[in-house]
């Protein structure tokens, strides 16, 4: 019996017109879904970017000083007027040291000594033959008073006609010889008296003092060293002692561009601020301009003077200890009058990065609780980096000086740190 093929039920897999509606609604509810979701994300991305708060740098408006501006810029270095190398005023050998660096002495102190003895020596000679030509005259007054009395006696026996001539003259010629002797001898302690004082001066030069008072900074020499007014050559003898400095008479030296020297002038106030210090400023003026120029550097030397304000002496360099010679300061000269009398006194300095403006007007960003307010100001001169507030905003206000250009009044900002 032959076999029926099997036929393929193709019925199972056709779609009817339920399914295929049922299929597009379902996928209708998933791109619905899909598009809800992205605008969701939308909204909340774009709901906290508005929300951000700007980053701005802000500063405080300074207070300007009152005083007159400056009109030149300088540096230079502390120098004393007075500072010498102490040396000894002849060749010796340094048996004492009685000062450190640092030490303040007074004029006259003792600084070192050298060896005297040879001076001693020589000392005590001259004294031994001031002495002998003491002793000699005394000898000789004792010989002249009996010469005399011989004399007398001659004069009266010749009178008489006793005595011959010969005798009396003979008499006087020994008192005669006697006061000549005496005057010689007084002439020898006379010398040995000039002898005693060279002696004594080459023993006075053995004691080296300071010439004035003031604070060495150096120690030059040591017990059992040579030293010596001029260079031996050999470098084994010292030429100083000590360096010796008056810091009463500190002072700036500045060396100025020619091409601005015009602006400098003899008692010119000048504020100085050390590198060391830079927030004590100490009032000066202008002491002397050196009246030639350094070819190689094209500058002219400028000698600055500490000064007196109000009559109170606001620095004092003798006892100051922050003052040192050589330290690094600068200066500020200041005008000597306003070139525009007419011109507006600034009530504030702020930095120029925080002035904006637009076709009408310069205004800056006020910040109050995180909060900013655009505050219109007027504008004056400019310093460098700094420009003058003549209108509008208050010393010690807080501003904007750096943020985004699309910064508005009223916006809530972040300050950053």
């Amino acid at each position: 019996m032959a076999s029926t093929p099997l036929k393929p039920n193709l019925d199972s897999l056709r779609i009817t017109a339920e399914k295929r509606k049922s299929n597009s609604s379902a996928k209708r509810w998933i791109w619905a879904a899909v598009a809800v979701l992205i605008v969701g994300v939308a909204a909340v991305a774009a709901s906290a970017y508005l929300s951000r708060k700007s980053e701005v740098e802000v500063v405080t408006a300074r207070k300007p000083t009152g005083g007159p501006e400056g009109v030149l810029n300088a540096s230079g270095y502390i120098t004393p007027r007075r500072r010498a190398t102490i040396a000894a005023k002849i060749t010796g050998r340094v048996t004492g040291v009685f000062f450190d660096e640092g030490t303040r002495v007074g004029q006259g102190q003792l600084l070192a000594t050298l060896d005297d003895s040879d001076a001693r020596r020589g000392l005590e000679a001259a004294q031994a033959d001031r002495d002998s030509a003491k002793a000699a005259i005394a000898d000789y007054q004792v010989q002249l008073r009996n010469a005399e009395i011989e004399l007398h006696r001659a004069e009266e026996l010749e009178k008489s006609g006793v005595q011959p001539q010969q005798a009396l003259d003979n008499a006087r010629m020994a008192a005669d010889s006697l006061r000549a002797k005496i005057s010689l001898a007084q002439q020898q302690v006379i010398a040995a008296e000039a002898r005693i004082r060279e002696q004594q001066q080459a023993v006075d030069n053995c004691r080296i003092n300071a010439p004035f008072a003031g604070i060495a900074v150096s120690k030059d020499a040591q017990i059992g060293e040579m030293v010596s007014p001029i260079s031996a050559g050999g470098g084994f003898t010292r030429t100083g002692i000590a360096t010796l400095v008056d810091l009463h008479s500190n002072e700036i030296e500045v060396d100025v561009s020619e091409a601005y020297i015009a602006k400098v002038s003899p008692n010119q106030p000048v504020n100085a601020v050390l590198d060391a210090y830079p927030d004590w400023v100490i009032p000066a003026k202008v002491r002397t301009v050196i009246p030639t120029a350094d070819r190689q550097k094209a500058t002219v030397k400028v000698r600055i003077s500490f000064t007196e304000r109000d009559h109170v002496q606001l620095y004092d360099p003798a006892l100051d200890s922050r003052i040192l010679p050589d330290m690094g300061v600068k200066v500020t000269f200041l005008e000597t009058h306003s070139s525009n009398k007419e011109e507006p006194r600034p009530v504030a300095i702020i930095p120029q990065s925080a002035v904006r403006s637009d076709n009408r007007s310069k205004y800056v960003f006020v910040v109050r609780d995180d909060v900013l307010e655009r505050r219109a100001v007027s504008v004056g001169s400019t310093h460098g980096s700094d420009v003058d507030i003549v209108g509008g905003l208050q010393p010690d206000t807080m501003i904007v000086v750096r943020g985004p250009d699309s910064l508005r009044d009223g916006q809530s900002i972040q300050i950053r740190k």
